[in-house]
């Protein structure tokens, strides 16, 4: 049986009081969106029909890769209206699960669920009980406890309103029997609305059983209506993925201050301090440590390597047994080999540093090979920017680089070599020589340093 999926994601958003439209808004770094269509995939539904109106250009084009179908809701009627746009591009279908756009945590499990519970009926409902049901609408049901109908709050009586039981709008149903009710529903309520639950009503009085199911937790049916709840939701997201990977043997200092903003695998004994921020794909061997306040981007961390304090890591691969930080920042194609020891104020991009070598202070290495056992001192930098175009500097194994020198690119500096602190290398440097370049140390005599002028007393 083949299953199809509508997503309703056309509404406007306006408590977020946000130019973006809602189901752009990130939750984990991602569009609310997107989570609702990886929840849709998991199911192996096909096709996926995305109902959009309200900023519906910046809706596709920031989900342009989505495998789905895009239908515009251009005048927003309600939920029943947005159904019946998707109508005709889920017409090879046999049934239909309506799916919404800001409700980004409900688990393709319980989309199973709900599936199966109504694979024999016409209609099935996911619904939850709340304590406190204000501003949903009812489950109705009969003294044998079917379902007979779903009554809006707003059109509720006060016994109505009194029912716990609330739907959250996740339904599933035979396509043919969809389009019969969908044709039937009208507008004759308090906010003249096409009520998708009206077709609730029109199943009961066609005889059809409307089964029901149930989410595992309330956060996987909640809405986003606003900023508190986004912040909410992404609070529960963040503390479900920290328990998956402290059972899975990560240690988190504190579970409440780490963000996983995409994928993150770990080997046994990785310990992650406080406000750790990790975002696109990001792998830690065995052993590694993770300071506090460090942001990792799409990065690959050898075994038993720390990484201190305050660090940017993006894009970068770093050996076995480094230590960086703290402070330091790696910038895309840094790649580190073993031993490497790279910290504080340290910027290294599109660079290779070799195993043992050091580059510990204040220093930036830019578009440049570094060689075995280096020692890189303070305040170095390597000069590859001419204002036009990028050059390489080489720096062989063993060289020990003074504090304080430029090394301007396109440059070589042999193995062994030394250079002295406070040079300016523009031509190369042999091995195992010490290179000096810069001016001689002269001492003006009878030079005074200029005074102010007192002010005038009056």
């Amino acid at each position: 049986m083949r299953l199809g999926v509508a997503i309703l994601a056309a509404g406007q958003g306006t408590r977020m009081r946000s130019r973006l439209p809602k189901v752009l808004h990130p939750l984990a770094g991602r569009p609310l969106l997107a989570h609702v269509l990886d929840a849709a995939h998991a199911l192996g539904a096909e096709p996926v029909c995305v109902v959009y109106g309200h900023g519906g250009e910046a809706v596709r084009s920031a989900l342009a890769a989505a495998r789905c179908t895009w239908v515009e809701q251009a005048e927003q009627h309600g939920t029943g209206h947005a159904l019946m746009q998707a109508m005709p591009e889920l017409r090879d279908v046999d049934r239909i699960l309506v799916l919404y756009g800001d409700v980004p945590l409900i688990a393709s499990a319980t989309l199973r669920g709900l599936v199966d519970a109504a694979a024999h009926t016409g209609l099935g409902l996911l619904t939850v009980s709340l304590d406190h049901p204000d501003g949903y609408g009812r489950i109705v049901r009969g003294a044998d406890g079917r379902v007979l109908r779903i009554v809006e709050e707003k059109d509720a009586t006060p016994e109505e309103r009194a029912i716990q039981e609330i739907n959250t709008g996740f339904l599933v149903g035979d396509r043919a029997r969809l389009a019969d009710w969908l044709g039937r529903i009208g507008r004759g309520n308090a906010q003249g609305e096409y009520y998708l639950t009206d077709v609730i009503g029109l199943a009961v009085d066609d005889g059809v059983d409307v089964a029901t199911a149930h989410p595992a937790s309330l956060e996987e049916v909640a809405g986003v209506n606003d900023r508190v709840q986004l912040a909410a939701l992404e609070r529960h997201f963040q503390r479900r993925q920290a328990e998956v990977l402290m059972r899975a043997g990560v240690s988190l200092s504190d579970p409440a201050r780490f963000d996983l903003r995409g994928r993150l695998s770990a080997g046994i004994d990785v310990s992650i301090d406080v406000n750790v921020l990790i975002e696109g794909e990001v792998h830690l061997a065995d052993g590694v440590s993770i300071g506090p306040n460090c942001v990792l981007r799409d990065c690959s961390i050898g075994p038993e390597t720390q990484v201190f304090a305050n660090c940017v890591i993006e894009g970068a691969a770093i050996g076995a047994g480094a230590r960086i930080g703290p402070f330091s920042r790696l910038r895309p194609d840094a790649e580190l080999a073993a031993g490497v020891h790279v910290g504080n104020f340290v910027e290294i991009k599109k660079s290779q540093v070799g195993a043992g070598s050091k580059v510990n202070h204040l220093s930036y290495v830019g578009d440049s090979a570094i060689g075995r056992g280096v020692n890189v001192g303070a305040g170095t930098i390597t000069c590859n920017y001419d204002g036009a175009n990028k050059h390489r500097t080489l720096i062989g194994d063993g060289a020990f680089i003074g504090s304080n020198t430029a090394l301007v690119a396109p440059v070589e500096v042999g193995a062994g070599a030394t250079i002295g602190a406070g040079s300016v290398i523009t031509r190369p440097a042999p091995p195992d020589k010490l290179t000096l370049a810069r001016g001689r140390q002269v001492t003006i005599e009878h030079w005074e340093r200029p005074k102010k002028k007192p002010k005038p007393t009056e």
